[in-house]
């Protein structure tokens, strides 16, 4: 981890604070703009959280050409956390993104969404977590109490707390939560103005970058082993008329995902290109982190793979903790027909 943080410690901390500031470029859009798409596939594709490296495959899918590939004129655009991605992609307006799993079930599962469907997984654990920066006095889950924290409204990892507290032995109550815009979230840590953010935890190079202190990370993984992390969804429309275009589009993308977590340097150079901002070693050693995320448990080398025991493992924690208001089922989702095969 000290080897990761110090190829990304010469960064400017100007170029890190606006890594998602997004602008849009690469070998579909340019086709589209000439007006030589080829009867390419229109689609308009969310990341999970801004622009950062965790999310650079869908650009490497783009740049690599795979997307072209497989059909598609694809535009990427930033996301906003799981709530807001699912409301886009239900509402129509972009018709594929990634959101945390355990995320979406809490989504469904409190009357806050619907027809959205699960496709494949893009990580096989959570990554959501706690992270704060040491002089903060906090080490332990229990340090959280008396602490101010930010997120987005819609953030898994705000969501989530409560579960996550409570499964920690954390006094919910006593931990005081405050809005935040994703892109600005990790300079309002490093500005001391709050404790500890809503954050992956493949975003510890990044915050060490920022704050210039060596960061303190939560990970929710820690008391919930069994959640899955960032799954990929289309709205339940598409996924029920297109599903040889759902399958032809998930290819593509876990082969962006796949290529990027075996070039990670590359991959952020590309991120790099295409969002102005970008800080191509920092991304790299986000993707580096993800990979164990990525690939665990039993799935061996397939990508994707969702499995509706480990689902339903998932479900039993939130209910088991009093986070869902009503029943719900892994089919209820995830479209097992059209998420990748072990």
């Amino acid at each position: 981890m000290r080897r990761l943080t110090r190829t990304v410690a010469t960064a400017a901390l100007a170029t890190a604070l606006a890594l998602v500031s997004a602008c849009s470029s690469g070998s579909d859009s340019s086709d589209a703009k000439s007006g030589k798409g080829g009867g390419l596939e229109k689609v308009t594709y969310l990341t999970s959280f801004g622009n950062f490296g965790r999310d650079s495959y869908a650009w490497v899918a783009k740049e690599k050409g795979f997307f072209k590939d497989a059909g598609f004129d694809v535009e990427i655009k930033p996301g906003q956390g799981t709530g807001g991605v699912i409301q886009t992609i239900v509402g129509g307006q972009a018709d594929f993104g990634p959101v945390d799993l355990t995320g979406s079930l809490l989504q469904v599962g409190n009357g806050q969404a619907k027809d959205f469907t699960v496709v494949a997984a893009i990580q096989q654990r959570t990554m959501a977590g706690i992270a704060s920066v040491e002089g903060k006095n906090i080490a332990t889950p229990k340090d959280l109490e008396g602490k101010k924290l930010a997120d987005t409204p819609g953030s898994v990892v705000r969501n989530l707390f409560p579960t996550y507290a409570r499964l920690a032995g954390v006094d919910a109550s006593k931990v005081t939560w405050v809005n935040g815009e994703a892109q600005a979230l990790i300079g309002t840590l490093a500005s001391g103005a709050v404790d500890g953010i809503g954050q992956f935890v493949v975003g510890q190079p990044t915050i060490e970058v920022v704050a210039k202190k060596k960061a303190v990370m939560l990970p929710y993984s820690n008391v919930m082993q069994d959640l899955y992390g960032n799954v990929l969804i289309t709205s339940s429309k598409i996924a029920k008329e297109k599903p040889e275009m759902v399958k032809k589009f998930t290819a593509a993308l876990l082969k962006g995902l796949d290529y990027s977590l075996a070039n990670s340097k590359e991959a952020g150079e590309i991120l790099k290109k295409n969002v102005d901002a970008a800080n191509p070693a920092a991304a790299a050693a986000e993707l580096e982190l993800m990979a164990a995320y990525v690939r665990s448990g039993n799935t061996g080398t397939a990508l994707g793979t969702l499995d509706s025991g480990r689902v339903a493992k998932s479900i039993a924690i939130l209910q088991g903790a009093g986070a869902l208001k009503q029943n719900v089922t892994p089919e209820q989702i995830i479209d097992f027909s059209l998420a990748p095969k072990a």
